[in-house]
């Protein structure tokens, strides 16, 4: 079985309201790249990733207007993609989903939320994702309510063969210290938006332990924004959010290949996202997408393969796959090929 996670730029903006997709020679949100070649493109990489499952990090928005899986499914559509059915958790207002493609004559799969429905008043044990986490933050004898402004995607899954796992989507994020003017003012509001990025990890670990407690097999797929090395107060904080969801070798800890050479080796590190500098003039890589797997699931020995167009030979080998990569997203596909009893 493959399994796959993928960041696509500002999927939104390829569909209208209808949820069908704008093939014209408009700018799309992506720099330099019309709507046509976007979408062109992203049908390249999704007919050539040929996966069972992909999780879909900023799918298209969820609105009183407009539909995800209306508008993923009429994509898998005119592609015919394998993974051709949709499904969605809790919306946000972002216009960025947390979304699964995938093939229903392989997978059945269902949104389902773990933890208390809290309200306003939060709750320090994992409540549900759309819900308040309950924490001090700063160490100040004063609780933080942190929220998800992207909450992630829970879901139960089975094989035709009734194998049981679990999957979280994610997309953590820290936002940029907007409107934060002198560098005190920029740190300040740097270091708190780290802090509650930090906060969703451990509200996020909460739960890898309860599953991994109950002994249920389950992937973490998505974008962590984050790894270690990558950010400035890192230090000041000790872990990175990836360690944070990865755990402690201490206990049961969750195995991405990507993420623990990164951590064995931050000056040689796998790459997942290539962003243009404007202001250098240049492109910046960094490891964001993961793919982790619990203890059972890496005893079954999956493969995981970063599409990259220029650090992968395979993709390299293929000019027009290459060129889609580069043309569809400023992330790349992970992916993971596991024999699923």
């Amino acid at each position: 079985m493959r399994i796959a996670t993928y960041n696509v730029e500002w999927f939104n903006s390829l569909f209208d309201d209808a949820g069908a997709l704008v093939e014209d020679g408009g700018w799309s949100s992506r720099r330099d790249v019309t709507r046509q070649q976007q979408i062109t493109a992203l049908g390249i990489v999704f007919t050539a990733l040929d996966a069972d499952a992909v999780m879909v990090i900023e799918a298209p928005d969820q609105n009183s207007r407009r539909d995800t899986v209306r508008a993923l499914e009429g994509f898998a559509a005119k592609f015919d993609l394998r993974a051709r059915r949709a499904v969605i958790g809790f919306a946000n207002d972002t216009q960025q989903e947390i979304a699964l493609l995938y093939d229903p004559d392989v997978l059945t799969v269902r949104h389902d939320p773990v933890g208390e429905e809290t309200g306003k008043k939060g709750s320090r044990a994992a409540p549900r994702f759309d819900s308040v986490f309950r924490i001090d933050l700063d160490v100040d004898a004063h609780e933080d309510l942190v929220r998800f402004s992207k909450p992630p995607l829970e879901l139960a899954l089975e094989t035709k063969s009734g194998f049981a796992f679990r999957m979280i989507g994610a997309h953590l994020k820290s936002k940029a210290p907007h409107g934060a003017r002198g560098r005190d003012a920029v740190m300040r509001a740097s270091i708190a938006n780290r802090r509650k990025q930090l906060a969703q990890a451990i509200w996020l670990r909460q739960r890898v332990e309860q599953h991994l407690e109950d002994q249920v097999p389950l992937m973490v797929l998505g974008d962590l924004n984050d790894g270690p090395g990558l950010d400035e107060y890192e230090d000041l904080f000790g872990r990175s959010s990836v360690e944070i969801v990865l755990g402690e070798a201490a206990g049961p800890c969750l195995y991405d290949p990507h993420a623990r050479l990164a951590l064995r080796n931050r000056w040689a590190q796998p790459t997942t996202s290539r962003f243009y500098i404007a202001d250098e003039k240049r492109y910046l890589q960094a490891l964001l997408d993961y793919i982790m797997v619990s203890p059972d699931l890496r005893a079954l020995k999956p493969s995981w393969r970063i599409w990259h167009p220029f650090e992968d030979e395979g993709c390299f080998a293929v000019p027009e796959l290459r060129e889609a990569l580069l043309t569809a997203s400023d992330h790349f596909p992970v992916v993971m090929d596991i024999d699923l009893p």
